[in-house]
């Protein structure tokens, strides 16, 4: 019988573990992979651990390096599920990324820079581009299952996804990131997007994914292969 990897997931926020948990675990366990994910540490007090939100990259990583000195298994991997929208700016090499206008690069520089940051060669890092919600506008179509009294809404959406040509590149101003257009048109999103959105996201399904988010894909990839 294979031998299990164990990879341990750091998300930015609920949606993401949600995901993590739904859809990714069990698409990497055809893979002989097993997963855990929890949202990363936002504060703590004498009682309780606060999770959920990348509000500080120092918080971000104290946290990554306590998992990576308590599972401490040689074969164990860790990875990260963070927004590049709303990257704290004390991310490592955060401002000389704003020189890179393309945004595969500038997303892989921040990943080196992250990587290189927590030194540890179990660490694979991952940045989504731009938000979570790209990965829903690979195929707007499905939020008909759950908004199907908005369908002239989400067929803005689908219009706005060909014109873009890409999910990826819809950008992160506040005011056009991903999970604004999605609010704009339908504004009972903002209230249940952590089960809608990674319902919405398994429906799609990690191989269409792939297939339309060439950054997801390549990461996806890195861990299928461990």
């Amino acid at each position: 019988m294979s031998k299990f990897t164990r990879l341990n997931v750091t998300a930015e926020g609920q949606t993401e573990e949600r995901f993590v948990k739904d859809t990714l675990s069990q698409h990497l366990g055809k893979y002989n992979i097993s997963t855990d994910v929890r949202c990363v540490l936002t504060s703590k007090d004498k009682k309780k651990f606060y999770r959920g939100g990348l509000i500080s990259y120092a918080k971000a990583k104290s946290d990554i390096l306590i998992w990576l000195k308590t599972d401490d298994n040689r074969e164990a991997r860790f990875t990260t599920m963070f927004d590049l929208y709303a990257l704290p700016n004390d991310f490592p090499k955060y401002e000389e990324s704003k020189k890179l206008v393309n945004a595969y690069d500038r997303v892989e520089f921040l990943e080196k820079a992250f990587a290189q940051d927590i030194q540890d060669p179990r660490f694979i890092s991952y940045i989504q581009l731009h938000e979570f919600e790209s990965l829903i506008l690979s195929k707007p179509e499905e939020l008909e299952i759950e908004y199907f009294e908005h369908t002239k809404e989400i067929n803005k959406l689908k219009q706005l996804v060909i014109e873009k040509g890409n999910p990826e590149l819809i950008n992160d101003n506040p005011e056009t990131a991903p999970s604004k257009r999605i609010i704009k048109l339908i504004p009972e999103y903002e209230c249940n997007k952590v089960s809608v959105g990674a319902s919405i996201v398994g429906i799609i399904g990690i191989d269409f994914l792939k297939g339309k988010c060439k950054h997801f894909n390549d990461w996806v990839t890195k861990l299928e292969n461990l």
